[in-house]
């Protein structure tokens, strides 16, 4: 693949060119790594102090009750929005519904295997499983599968 490089003369010129013969999952990751780099999350701490965490480091988030928290490979963190809203939001990170209560950042699953009754388990880079159930497992292995 070749990098071209050219400087501009001012910052609204500045922008980056993908160039393919084939729409990948490579091209895709890399347009989304450009459009969302630095993009960070309000959290909170088990102390409850604030902190921004990069979304692109998000493994996954989980309801549990009337809490939402979200999963990095080191900590788990509180959220204070709902699911359906975090689901919204993050859609371009490719951060998708895994089940009632889990959405799931597909960047971050190392494996996949079937499980009963069509659903799924998403190894995550962590070595958590994720239950992926049968009403978004086929939506979640087309993601997944998309330009390989």
């Amino acid at each position: 693949m070749n990098v071209l490089e050219r400087k501009v003369a001012t910052p609204e010129e500045e922008g980056v060119t993908l160039s393919y013969v084939n729409w990948t999952k490579e091209f895709r990751e890399i347009r989304d790594f450009c459009e969302n780099i630095g993009r960070t999350l309000t959290v909170y701490t088990s102390d409850k102090e604030m902190v921004q965490t990069p979304i692109r480091d998000i493994l996954y988030f989980e309801a549990v009750g009337d809490l939402v928290f979200c999963y990095t490979a080191d900590d788990v963190y509180e959220v204070k929005s709902r699911l359906y809203q975090l689901e919204e939001q993050l859609d371009t990170f490719r951060i998708l519904r895994g089940s009632k209560s889990v959405l799931v950042n597909i960047y971050h699953i190392a494996s996949v295997r079937p499980a009963l009754n069509g659903r799924l388990y998403a190894k995550m880079e962590n070595g958590e499983e994720i239950l992926i159930t049968r009403s978004y497992a086929k939506r979640m292995m087309e993601e997944i599968n998309e330009g390989i």
